[in-house]
């Protein structure tokens, strides 16, 4: 068999007129991100020149309202986005679908906090969506105090986003179905950012934890954690007639798949170089090879479509869907990140010795892609839960 000279795509990411220009403004700033990867890498946060070049072209108010300064770009688009910028750099690419999450909180904030926060502000908005304090109720507003972890993007943010439990007289309050919880916006000056980001993979994130000492927050810079299990409240500057947790595992699955497929590329052009001790020929001409990395594209393959689906559901079902519409989004989550940590692992070991070192771009999708699914949009309790659903047993978020 003859040595293959350049390896193949198996089928192309853009697919409309909108796509298309999206990720031709991801082309434009790839040099810049590849430059700067490692810097990134090694001071645990994105440079700023990446940030204010992301910026520039629009990523990081891609899914926001246009009537409070965003973009308003299709699911499919902004997953197809995402996974681009993580086939450059997973880090950049986990703040973007951070920001994308967090963001889809301007639908549900009155308009005119929301415009404050989007539109009048350059900086991203995050935080922590976990309950890690307090809201005392307090005439007007709340009295927030408490520590947070996971603020990706933090250095680059002008508003941090806090969940707490609501209190009234310190003790927490409850309905049916458990305590109670808000979200509650803080210009980041107001919280004390600790240097906690010592991790294995997505290094570059900065999702370092934050303190807030007490503090008052006015009513209108809080959302009901109640609400965002719902689409948002129609209105004309609303973006997306879809639950806030409907939306949010497409940019976590979009990240890990961009890095499964910048696995994929990565291992074909090695293979087609690397001759292994001993053998006579490269990797790209071994039977064994050639199966499993046919498998392992065809895995990732899987999940695009299986995401892009999903995308396409939540966006024509996304008020009338219910739990059905839900479960099929965390479903998909989970097994987009089930396929994504497969064919990275496919691709890692294949390599051999290669990928071992430090300097291995196989080792950085290995250590971002293990590091990603962590998250609570991607863990595999989703098909426990799912399970019990199509059981007849109701949907829960978890045990």
């Amino acid at each position: 068999m003859t040595e293959p000279e350049a390896p193949v795509e198996l089928w192309p990411e853009s697919d409309t007129a909108e796509t298309t220009e999206w990720l031709t403004r991801v082309a434009k700033i790839a040099p810049l991100i590849e430059d700067n990867k490692e810097k990134g890498e090694r001071d645990r946060q994105t440079p700023q020149v990446v940030f204010e070049a992301l910026r520039d072209v629009g990523i990081p108010r891609m899914w926001v309202s246009k009537e409070f300064g965003g973009e308003e770009v299709s699911l499919p688009t902004g997953s197809a986005v995402i996974r681009a910028l993580a086939r450059l750099d997973g880090s950049v690419a986990w703040q973007m679908g951070v920001q994308g999450a967090i963001g889809r909180l301007s639908d549900y904030l009155p308009e005119t906090t929301a415009r404050e926060l989007f539109e009048q502000s350059s900086g991203l908005v995050v935080g922590g969506v976990n309950p890690g304090g307090r809201a005392e109720r307090l005439d007007g507003g709340y009295l927030l105090s408490g520590e947070w972890a996971f603020a990706s993007g933090s250095a680059h943010a002008d508003w941090l986003v806090c969940a707490a439990f609501e209190t009234e007289r310190g003790q927490r309050v409850q309905n049916e179905s458990g305590p109670l919880l808000r979200m509650l916006f803080i210009p980041r000056g107001r919280a004390e950012l600790l240097d906690t980001w010592y991790t294995v993979g997505l290094r570059g994130t900065g999702s370092n934890h934050y303190r807030v000492p007490e503090t008052f927050v006015a009513e209108e810079y809080t959302v009901a954690q109640s609400s965002m299990l719902r689409p948002p409240a129609d209105r004309p500057s609303r973006a997306y007639p879809v639950s806030y947790y409907d939306f949010g595992p497409f940019t976590s699955a979009s990240t890990a798949l961009g890095l499964a497929q910048d696995a994929l590329a990565t291992f074909k052009a090695l293979a087609l170089k690397k001759t292994p001790t001993s053998a006579k020929s490269t990797l790209a001409v071994s039977h064994t090879v050639q199966e499993k990395l046919a498998r392992a594209e065809m895995r990732a393959h899987s999940a695009r479509v299986l995401l892009v689906d999903a995308a396409k559901q939540a966006t024509a079902f996304g008020e009338t869907g219910g739990d059905a519409l839900s479960a099929l989004i965390r479903l998909t989550a989970a097994t987009v990140a089930e396929h994504a940590v497969a064919v990275v692992d496919t691709a890692f070991d294949l390599a051999g010795s290669s990928s071992l070192y430090a300097t291995s771009r196989l080792d950085r999708c290995f250590r971002d892609v293990h590091s990603a699914v962590k998250h609570i949009t991607l863990s595999p309790s989703h098909f426990e839960m799912a399970g019990q659903y199509l059981l007849g047993g109701g949907l829960q978020m978890r045990r």
